[in-house]
C-alpha cells in the first residue's frame, strides 16, 4: 500500500491582513515537502506546496484569495526556504528480494554451467 505524506519545510507567521477577517496578527504560512513510504522504499520528492491559515478566523486561505502582497510574501519564502534533497532508501524487504534475484541468478548460471 503506497502510503503519501507531508513534512513541515517551514512555518512562519505573516504580518499582512487576512483576506477574510482583515486582522493582521493571525496569517500563518506553511511550506510543506511530500514523502512516499510503502513496503519496498522511502523517498523524499522534490514536490512542495503551501498552505495559509488565518489563526484569529480560522479559516484555510486559497490562492485564489490571496493578495498581491501576500504572493510577493510568498514568492520571496519560496525562494528562501531549503528543501532536502531527493532521495530514496531501500527497506528490509528490497534488499531481500534484490539479494535473493542475485543468488536465484548465480544459481541459475552455476546449473546451466554445469549441464
Amino acid at each position: 500500500m503506497k502510503q503519501q505524506n507531508h513534512f513541515t519545510l517551514k512555518e512562519l507567521q505573516l504580518n499582512n491582513n487576512c483576506p477574510e477577517c482583515y486582522s493582521n496578527k493571525g496569517l500563518e504560512l506553511t511550506f510543506k515537502q511530500r514523502f512516499v513510504e510503502n513496503a519496498f522504499y522511502k523517498a523524499i520528492t522534490e514536490e512542495r506546496i503551501n498552505e495559509m491559515h488565518c489563526n484569529t478566523c480560522n479559516t484555510d486561505i486559497y490562492p485564489a484569495r490571496w493578495t498581491n502582497e501576500i504572493e510577493r510574501v510568498v514568492a520571496y519564502q519560496k525562494r528562501a526556504i531549503q528543501p532536502r534533497l531527493k532521495s530514496l532508501k531501500l527497506k528490509k524487504l528490497s534488499w531481500i528480494l534484490i539479494t535473493s534475484a542475485i543468488l536465484l541468478t548465480i544459481v541459475m548460471l552455476l546449473v546451466l554451467s554445469i549441464l
